[in-house]
C-alpha cells in the first residue's frame, strides 16, 4: 500500500504513517478470524510485542525530539522503506527454500529472547516504513519455530501486526502528524468491495504467478527508494 500510495502522488512519510493506520485496522479482522480458529499463538506474540511495542514508541519518539521536520528524517524512511521492501520481496520469492535446521539449532535454547528482539528490530523499521508486519516477519516466525502450523504462523503473525502497527500508526498520527485522515477514511471505504472482488479474483489466479510479478515489482521498488 505505501508504495502504491506515493506512486499516485502521496508525500511518502503521509504514505508510510496512514498505510500504518490503515493495517491496523484491515488486519483486525483477520486476527479475530484467525482467533476464532485458533491459530494464535498469544505466547509468540506477547513475546514480540514485548520487543515491538516500545521500539515504535521510542522510534517515534526519536524522530519528533531528535529532527526538526520531516525533511531532517525523510531519508531514514525512504531507505528504510527500500529495504523493508527488498526484503519482504526475498522472503516472497525463496520462501519455500528457506532452511531453518542451521539457524535454530544454536538458537534453540534461546528462542525466547531471539523472539523478542527480533520484535524489537520489526518495531522499529515498520515504524520507519509501514512495512514488515507480515511477510518479513511470518519468515521470522518460521525460522524461529520451524514446527509451528503455517496457519498459526499467519494467524500469530496478524494477530501481532495489529497493536504493532496501531502504537506505530498512532505515533506518526499524534506526534509527527503523517497521517491523511480523509486519506484513510477513503482507503477503508474502498477496501471494502475490493476485498470481496479480490478474493474472487485471487482464486482464479495461480500462486505461482502472482507471487513471483508481486515480489519483483517489490524488488524493483525497493532498489528504486534505496539507490535512487
Amino acid at each position: 500500500m505505501t508504495p502504491l500510495l506515493i506512486l499516485f502522488g502521496i508525500p511518502f512519510n503521509v504514505a508510510i504513517g496512514t498505510d500504518l493506520l490503515y493495517a491496523a485496522f484491515t488486519k483486525m479482522g483477520g486476527a479475530l478470524a484467525h482467533q476464532k480458529q485458533r491459530n494464535v499463538d498469544w505466547v509468540l506474540v506477547r513475546r514480540l510485542a514485548i520487543g515491538s511495542i516500545p521500539a515504535a514508541l521510542a522510534t517515534t519518539l526519536l524522530l519528533d525530539t531528535v529532527f526538526s521536520s520531516v525533511k531532517n528524517y525523510g531519508h531514514l524512511l525512504t531507505n528504510s522503506l527500500g529495504i523493508m521492501l527488498i526484503l519482504t520481496s526475498a522472503v516472497l520469492l525463496f520462501k519455500k527454500r528457506i532452511t531453518v535446521t542451521e539457524v535454530v539449532g544454536p538458537l534453540k535454547s534461546h528462542t525466547p529472547i531471539v523472539t523478542t528482539i527480533a520484535g524489537l528490530v520489526l518495531g522499529v523499521f515498520v515504524t520507519l516504513s509501514s512495512v514488515g508486519a507480515g511477510a518479513f516477519c511470518a519468515a521470522l516466525l518460521l525460522v524461529l519455530y520451524p514446527h509451528l502450523p503455517a496457519m498459526r504462523v499467519v494467524g500469530t503473525d496478524i494477530a501481532h501486526a495489529v497493536p504493532l502497527t496501531l502504537v506505530a500508526g498512532l505515533g506518526h498520527l499524534i506526534l509527527l502528524g503523517n497521517v491523511d485522515l480523509v486519506l484513510l477514511a477513503c482507503l477503508l471505504v474502498g477496501s471494502l468491495p475490493a476485498v470481496h472482488y479480490g478474493a474472487k479474483l485471487g482464486s482464479k489466479l495461480p500462486s505461482r504467478v502472482l507471487q513471483p510479478v508481486l515480489a519483483s515489482l517489490l524488488m524493483g521498488l525497493g532498489i528504486k527508494f534505496v539507490f535512487f
